[in-house]
């Protein structure tokens, strides 16, 4: 049974109105949830020892700070603090962190953080595109640093590049990370030859309206072969549910079932090398009835459903 990792003052990050990451987000994912068989579970916060594994800790405290400034305070044109923000932050960083701890220590094989603020576009010291803390990198090296995991996959299928993750990933060999994302694109990162230092970083652009079949047919024939190669003792998931035709902001056109049949096809590598432990974290996702759908997919697949 996955566990679902969740908290609701992950809703009281605000950024103004009209912002696409809005706080009825959380709730569009969790309700695509009601129904499956899960075990749920409130996050701690990712204290200040536990984020600075990548983040400097002037960094931590400039945040606190601008915080407290004003009701809403613009970090850049996308990125915005309101009372409540860095809770949220925290407990989405602290819900990816436990994931990976109840993952390693075989307590579950498979978990879903349900959470926001996202994560995967902020660098070390650099909020950005919605995201204030790394929250995979950070689950990475977490099995890497403190369970003894030899090697980590990370496969992030947001319509965006996660371009913070692999900045914060690409120097530790330990770390496959594969990033399917639209291009040309915002934030304008992730070529086909950026591999990054060691070789360990697959990017794969996409044209505007890549399909369901298209994708199947990558995830098939070039993905999966380098998970196979790399062998994870974990694999990690950003889950970026933006790539779906019908999200606002990208222009891919996957559908929930793609999201199934993807998650199906990752969960069967974690089976044959990492004791079937997956860690999934919720990432973009911006149409709500397309979120509730495409979170339902994605989990009922975790749990063996697809």
């Amino acid at each position: 049974m996955p566990v679902l990792l969740t908290h609701p003052d992950c809703a009281r990050h605000r950024p103004p109105k009209g912002h696409p990451e809005r706080p009825e987000r959380l709730a569009a994912a969790l309700a695509g949830l009601d129904g499956l068989s899960l075990r749920r579970e409130e996050p701690p916060e990712a204290t200040d020892e536990e984020l600075s594994v990548l983040h400097p800790r002037a960094y931590l405290a400039a945040l606190a700070l601008r915080e407290q400034e004003a009701e809403q305070v613009a970090l850049d044109p996308d990125t915005w603090l309101s009372p409540g923000s860095l809770r949220a932050a925290r407990l989405a960083a602290g819900g990816a962190l436990r994931a990976v701890d109840l993952v390693m220590a075989g307590e579950a094989s498979k978990a879903f953080v349900a959470a926001r603020p996202p994560g995967h576009h902020a660098l070390a010291a650099t909020p950005m595109g919605f995201c204030l803390f790394g929250n995979v990198a950070l689950a990475a090296r977490r099995a890497l640093d403190r369970h003894g995991a030899e090697r980590v996959a990370i496969v992030d299928f947001d319509v965006h590049h996660g371009n913070g993750t692999q900045a914060l990933v690409e120097e530790d060999p330990r770390i496959l990370f594969v990033s399917t994302h639209q291009s040309p694109f915002w934030p304008g990162t992730g070529d086909a030859d950026d591999a990054g230092p060691h070789g360990t970083v697959m990017n794969l652009p996409l044209r505007a309206g890549t399909g369901g079949a298209a994708y199947r047919k990558l995830l098939t024939d070039v993905i999966l072969p380098r998970l196979e190669e790399h062998r994870p003792d974990l694999l990690l998931i950003s889950a970026g549910f933006d790539a779906h035709v019908d999200d606002p902001l990208g222009g891919l056109a996957l559908t929930a079932g793609d999201f199934g049949w993807i998650t199906a096809r990752l969960c069967e590598v974690a089976e044959r090398h990492a004791n079937g432990r997956v860690a999934s974290v919720l990432e973009g996702g911006y149409d709500l009835q397309a979120l509730r759908d495409s979170a339902a997919a994605h989990v009922a697949a975790l749990g063996g459903a697809a």
